[in-house]
């Protein structure tokens, strides 16, 4: 099994993990920031401590891929690009979608009803979010977007599904989203240690990112995109 570096940086959170063996061995994070710059390097430094002085050899880097802060992004995925030239290693990148997803599959799968979907949420400004749309094997309903929220947008999976709404960008949803198939889920944050599994499997089938060229999924780039009324 894999031994993999996981670097959190989408948003104001700041976290860093080693996972080998599908287990989460190494793991710390801080959420007094914005402060990645400060965060991050020494949390890498540990983390990489922690590998060499149990002599495990690192096999690739995961980063999260966005959407997400544009400063954030960067910060993370420069480490990350860093680390995999320094040492040789491949870079696997992790959307931050999918990623929010993870603590709700592990943790809530119980609650679930069979036919569930699973919507994450990213903040933006006003009643606006960065949202998908999955099913419980986290395949792609609906792909990332820019939603102006109001209490139709997503009625047409709430018509037919219950639907879970969860991430930073939900809280602000929750009197506007009043369907009875709306579900909220408080406290999903997208951490390093839920990479593991996302990671894991990018780096068994060889899904890897060309180091030179990759870049992660700017919020910014992906409004500039929008039709003007998103804007």
């Amino acid at each position: 099994m894999p031994c993999i570096l996981h670097l959190e940086t989408s948003t104001s959170v700041c976290s860093v993990a080693v996972s080998e063996d599908s287990h989460v061995i190494f793991h710390d994070e801080d959420r007094s920031g914005p402060n990645h710059a400060e965060r991050l390097g020494t949390f890498t430094d540990a983390a990489l401590s922690f590998i060499d002085s149990h002599a495990i050899p690192l096999d690739g880097v995961a980063v999260s891929s966005g959407p997400g802060s544009y400063t954030g992004l960067r910060i993370g995925v420069s480490m990350a690009k860093g680390i995999c030239y320094g040492l040789h290693l491949p870079l696997i990148s992790v959307p931050t979608p999918e990623l929010l997803c993870v603590p709700v599959l592990l943790r809530k799968a119980d609650e679930l009803e069979d036919d569930a979907l699973l919507c994450p949420m990213l903040d933006a400004r006003r009643m606006e979010v960065y949202a998908a749309v999955f099913d419980r094997a986290l395949k792609t309903v609906r792909p990332v977007g820019a939603d102006v929220v109001d209490a139709d947008t997503y009625r047409e999976y709430l018509d037919s599904h219950p639907v879970y709404f969860f991430g930073e960008g939900a809280a602000k949803c929750r009197q506007t989203i009043t369907h009875p198939n709306a579900r909220f889920i408080d406290g999903i944050e997208p951490l390093a240690k839920w990479m593991q599994p996302l990671a894991e499997r990018k780096w068994w089938n060889e899904d890897f990112e060309d180091v030179a060229y990759f870049v992660p999924f700017y919020l910014k780039d992906f409004v500039a995109k929008q039709p003007k009324k998103l804007l």
